[in-house]
């Protein structure tokens, strides 16, 4: 069932408002005040993963008060679809060495944990002082192996989402809101 809130321009493609942009506001000022706490003395070098974890990095690092870095590396396992093909292609690499350094991977779903598995077992290879992951969102009993979330913004049910720089074929990401998609992509 489409959403009668939603954007006129969203042809009915949008279900319910799972996260509002208040509660989004909130729950990053909580992750950087975590984060902040967590590293203090410290500069972590914050990774985000694009193209769909950009502004909750770019939020997110306004809300740590620490003396941060910021690289982004551009993964995908998805393509244009709504579920994970398995296949984990790096289609674009840091431009920095991370060696010695305190590293938080930002992403802004984890479901199957699979692109991070295959992230935190790279970057691990790198050497780098610690590495933690930072997810906006966690669908919750979807992961087909263990991955360490050191800090989870909200945890959601088996929708695929859009908003807040989440997208499904490159549409969506400009709204401030996080909805369930009930289109076709």
């Amino acid at each position: 069932m489409s959403n009668p809130n939603a954007p006129e321009w969203s042809k009915g493609e949008l279900g319910a408002e799972l996260v509002s942009a208040e509660a989004l506001r909130v729950r990053v000022k909580e992750l950087g005040a975590a984060i902040t706490r967590d590293y203090a003395g410290k500069a972590p070098l914050i990774i985000g993963v694009l193209k769909g974890a950009a502004i909750f990095v770019s939020d997110l690092i306004r809300a740590i008060e620490l003396p941060v870095a910021v690289e982004f590396m551009a993964v995908s396992s998805y393509g244009a679809a709504t579920k994970s093909s398995g296949v984990v292609q790096i289609i674009k690499d840091l431009d920095v060495d991370i060696a010695g350094r305190e590293v938080i991977i930002v992403e802004d779903v984890v479901d199957s944990g699979l692109t991070l598995n295959y992230l935190l077992a790279n970057l691990g290879a790198r050497g780098p002082a610690s590495l933690a992951i930072c997810t906006l969102l966690h669908k919750v009993g979807l992961q087909e192996t263990a991955v360490p979330l050191a800090y989870v913004g909200f945890e959601i049910a088996d929708d695929f989402v859009v908003g807040y720089g989440i997208d499904v074929a490159e549409r969506y990401r400009n709204l401030e809101g996080i909805y369930a998609f009930v289109g076709t992509p």
